[in-house]
This record gives structure tokens, sequence and C-alpha cells, in this order.
């Protein structure tokens, strides 16, 4: 398959983007990965803007606002919250003990994800495709998943406020356990939506797809991390121990509880 131009252009935007990753290596998949889809929706709305419609220009705005949300709260985040940063010591490596070619690896395979991931509305704009009902139903489900991701940041947040050492089981936490990771996949599922119709050919859909797999994949991998380390901080607590059993830690619906057996949902 022959890739044109503007996809080597997207790749050398998030390659520059995530390079953010080797200050602080959980930052190629943190805030790199947030603002390297802004950084994606904005070119693409550089590089297609001649005969860009309305729509499709929304559907870059759309990128660069949860983009830009995104990389904002982590760095937020990682910047401001005490109790995150002691949370997460230990959760992942100090990448002063990872060796250099294998940051080299993980950079450009995140950067090769994120440019995965936006596929389906990359290759609606470059085989020239106008917006079509999938197209808007794509968008809204994507606007959906911005809001379920950040009501459940948003509720999380308030609840430590008020109860730093309890584990959050109100609002949207009573659906599943990590609504913040199903809002993430419900937004990748409208971006592939957005695709039909607009994506030729099975070549394209392939490699849109294997986008898709692949956040799927992290959002599970998030979902088993935060499994391990909430029994680790909570199990103990009987009210703990009854709400995992009866909240499905990450698809609502679904009697799914625990993802903690299966190791490997490493990422």
């Amino acid at each position: 398959m022959v890739f044109p131009v503007t996809f080597w252009l997207l790749l050398a935007a998030a390659l520059v983007i995530s390079a953010i990753g080797f200050k602080n290596y959980v930052w190629f998949i943190s805030l790199g990965y947030g603002f390297s889809i802004a950084g994606e929706g904005l070119l693409m709305l550089i590089l297609f803007r001649q005969g860009l419609g309305w729509a499709a220009a929304l559907c870059c705005l759309i990128f660069i606002a949860y983009g830009c949300r995104l990389g904002g709260y982590l760095a937020y985040r990682e910047m401001k919250s005490s109790s995150y940063k002691k949370n997460m010591t230990g959760e992942i490596k100090d990448g002063n003990t990872v060796p250099f070619g294998v940051k080299l690896a993980i950079w450009v395979t995140c950067a090769l994800l994120y440019v995965l991931e936006v596929l389906p509305v990359f290759y609606r704009l470059s085989n020239g495709a106008g917006a079509n009902t999938w197209f808007y139903v794509g968008m809204v489900v994507m606007v959906l998943g911005i809001a379920l991701e950040s009501a459940a940041d948003w509720q999380k947040n308030r609840a430590k406020k008020v109860n730093p050492r309890r584990f959050v089981d109100t609002g949207l936490y009573r659906l599943v356990r990590c609504p913040n990771y199903l809002g993430e996949m419900l937004f990748w599922t409208g971006v592939v939506i957005s695709g039909i119709g607009g994506v030729h050919g099975a070549g394209q859909w392939v490699l849109s797809l294997l986008g898709y797999a692949g956040i799927i994949f992290v959002m599970f991998s998030g979902a088993r991390r935060l499994e391990l380390r909430q029994t680790k901080n909570y199990g103990a607590d009987p009210e703990y121990q009854a709400y995992v059993k009866k909240v499905p830690i990450l698809v609502p619906f679904i009697p799914l509880y625990s993802v903690a057996k299966y190791k490997w949902l490493v990422a």
C-alpha cells in the first residue's frame, strides 16, 4: 500500500509531539497521546483546508478539543495532584532505568498508533468523500465519548476531594468502574463509525481497525492496572468487595467484573 505524503506528515507531527516522553517516560502515553491527537486534528484541518466542508472541519475541531482536554487534564494531574503521584509510584517504570533503544521503540510505536487511530477521518478527507449520515452519527458518538470521559474525571475529582481515602462508587461509577476509559472507547468507536462510506478498500479498513483495536487494548490494559492498584488499596474493605462484585469493570451491562488474571493485558 502506498501512503500519501499527508500520512507521513501526520506521523511526523505525532513523533514531534510525543517526543515529550523522552523527558518523562510516562508522557509517551499520556501527554504525548492527548496532544498528538490535537496536533493531528489541527494538521488535517490545514492539509485539507481546500474544499473542506463544515462537517469535516467540525470533526477536525472535535479532535483538537478532545486532545487538548485530555492532555490538559493529564498535565494538571501530573503537576498538581500529590495523591496521584503517590499512587503511581512503582506503577510505571522509572524512565531512568529504561534503555534508550526501548524508549525509541515505544516512541515510534505510540506515534504510529496515534496516527492509525485517526485514519477513518483522514481517509475520508484524503479520498475526497463528502459527509454522509455515518459521518454525522460518528461525530455525535465522538462528542458523547468526550462528554462521558469529562464527566467521569470531574466526578472522580469531586469525590476524592470529599474523601480522598475512599474508592469512588458514585455517579457514573455506579455504571462501570472505569467510566473515563469507557468514554475513551466510545470516542474512538465514533471515529470508526465516521469512516463508513469514506474509507475505501480493504487496506484502508485494515489499518483503521488496527488503530481501533490498539486503543481498545490499551483501555483494557489501563483498566487492569487500575484494578490491581485498587485491590491493593481497598481490597480489605467489605464495601469495595461488594462494589466490584456488582459493577462491571469497563463495559456496562456486560458481566465482566475483573481482568486482573489476564496478564497479557500489558501496555
